[in-house]
């Protein structure tokens, strides 16, 4: 509904309301950019050691392979891939191995230039393109790509999904696919870590509706949570779900890795559990990641 022709006719009162609101709209986006920033900052802090045990461990890795399945599976070898806050550049350069060609992006210019680094270590500069580009700015991209990706999380940092999904479907080509990987609401290896432990607070951090901070290396992340109904919604107008399903739901989350090595035949068991039950209704709704895979209408 268009009513600008309205705003135009309005009385003083109402053209003072008016302008409240835009105030209100300035600062709105003015505290989108600072929050952004500020996950950038974070995000830098940590590129040059990311490839340790914040960024890639047994439980990630476990995670990780279930993306590079999913986009092996639903885009053709040969066509090319979008890389949605490719963080060290794992996942784009096992796609280029892959024979892929990659654009992968990322909001923080430390952890491009290692991607870029990565690249170049393994001989792929021809195939994956690094470059400096936040998941809210992908209207100045003017290529178009056989499939979209993004591993762990950096959608749950985007002010506007809606917008996020709208420069999806520009991007996407006719039936091509979305593959993401996303932080859940629901994870109960969290909410029992923490409220074991009397911190009730940090237990229910999930459960909060906007933006959140989360500290990371004396920095904050701003990051919101979802249900996979919930995420889903904001592309429900141009894409079909195909499908989701848990990860780490039996398993407990990447933080809590040495957990995981301690126990290794429980943790073997809770991995098969995690794969042969991580579908089910119900059950896909929770868990520390979910996988969503979207089709483009």
């Amino acid at each position: 509904m268009d009513m600008s022709g309205q705003h135009g006719l309005g009385s003083g009162r109402h053209g003072a309301a008016f302008g409240m609101d835009v105030q209100t709209t300035a600062q709105d986006v003015a505290r989108e950019e600072i929050r952004l920033l500020e996950t950038q900052r974070a995000f830098d802090s940590v590129a040059a050691d990311y490839d340790g045990p914040r960024g890639n461990n047994e439980l990630i890795q476990r995670m990780r392979l279930s993306l590079w399945e999913t986009v092996l599976d639903k885009v053709p070898t040969g066509g090319s891939l979008l890389d949605l806050g490719c963080g060290t550049g794992h996942d784009a350069i096992e796609f280029a191995r892959c024979g892929y060609q990659v654009t992968a992006t990322d909001w923080s210019p430390m952890m491009v230039g290692r991607t870029g680094s990565r690249a170049a270590m393994a001989g792929l500069e021809s195939r994956v393109t690094a470059t400096h580009l936040g998941i809210h700015q992908l209207d100045r991209l003017r290529e178009s790509f056989d499939g979209i990706y993004s591993n762990f999380g950096p959608l749950n940092c985007v002010p506007d999904l809606p917008a996020v999904a709208a420069e999806c479907a520009r991007l996407l080509r006719p039936g091509g696919h979305l593959v993401f990987s996303v932080i859940g609401r629901v994870c109960p290896w969290e909410v029992a870590h923490y409220a074991l432990r009397g911190r009730f607070k940090r237990a229910a951090v999930r459960a909060r509706r906007g933006a959140t901070a989360v500290g990371m290396n004396r920095h904050t992340i701003w990051t919101y949570y979802y249900l996979p109904r919930e995420f889903y919604r904001a592309f429900a107008g141009h894409f079909t779900l195909e499908g989701y399903r848990a990860l780490s739901l039996f398993l407990p989350p990447p933080y809590l890795v040495e957990h995981y090595r301690r126990h290794p035949r429980r943790s073997a068991w809770l991995g098969r559990l995690d794969d042969r039950l991580g579908a089910l209704p119900l059950l896909r709704d929770m868990g520390d990641h979910f996988l969503i895979v979207m089709r483009r209408r």
